[in-house]
């Protein structure tokens, strides 16, 4: 995404742990960019991320909570423990990003924020994955009544939830307990390429959307689930 928005000569602000990988990341994106050292389970990181990006740029037009990981455990597997750091990394960090931002965009009278979940907030189509399925459940719920609390006084404030299905990137190898395999019939469709989700983000961030499932077959497949909820989970059972 960095790279892609890097090529419209965006102004960028990356955020990660890892020093390296952002400097490299930073070196293949055009235009100005500013990397910083952050963990978002901090609060304070996360405030160190929005004054830097201030103070480089004056502004904030765009922010993205994009902070996930997995965990391979069914619900009565989990440690307390386990709990806590999916609910930190996946829920809590995008929370200290709209705590972070959204005065600024307030004080503005615009701006667009994007929290990045999952298709498995919606659909419990792979249960070793419940507590990040969880994690990314309430950041949905989260989202749209951020957005529904925002609307009538700040219509120019947009709130854009991102729910990608299988993504070829590193997630399922550094996941807690490991990736099992998938249960036989599971999946929501072909996975896609981290720059076939960065497309749909850019595209967003040109027509915000209230949300936007990356891949067509996860849309399908989560219109399927609320539309009978006990038909689908007795197929799914039926296919593990």
């Amino acid at each position: 995404m960095a790279r892609k928005l890097g090529a419209r000569r965006d102004s960028l602000v990356l955020a990660a742990r890892r020093e390296a990988e952002l400097r490299k990341v930073a070196r293949e994106c055009d235009g100005r960019t500013l990397t910083i050292v952050a963990d978002v389970r901090r609060r304070g990181d996360v405030d160190l991320v929005r004054d830097r990006g201030l103070a480089e740029f004056g502004a904030v037009d765009v922010w993205v909570n994009n902070a996930g990981r997995g965990i391979g455990r069914k619900v009565m597997e989990l440690s307390e423990e386990e709990l806590d750091e999916m609910m930190a990394v996946n829920f809590k960090s995008a929370w200290y990003g709209i705590r972070a931002i959204v005065p600024h965009f307030q004080e503005r009278g615009r701006g667009h924020l994007i929290n990045v979940s999952s298709f498995l907030g919606r659909v419990p189509l792979v249960t070793f994955r419940s507590a990040y399925s969880a994690a990314k459940a309430a950041l949905n719920v989260l989202t749209a009544n951020l957005r529904m609390d925002l609307a009538p006084d700040f219509p120019d404030i947009h709130v854009s939830l991102v729910m990608p299905g299988v993504v070829r990137t590193d997630f399922a190898r550094n996941a807690l307990g490991g990736t099992p395999a998938l249960p036989g019939g599971a999946g929501a469709g072909p996975s896609q390429s981290p720059e076939e989700v960065a497309d749909v983000i850019a595209a967003l961030i040109e027509n915000p959307r209230p949300e936007v499932y990356t891949n067509p077959a996860s849309a399908e497949m989560a219109r399927r689930y609320f539309q009978d909820v006990a038909a689908f989970e007795a197929g799914a059972s039926r296919s593990a």
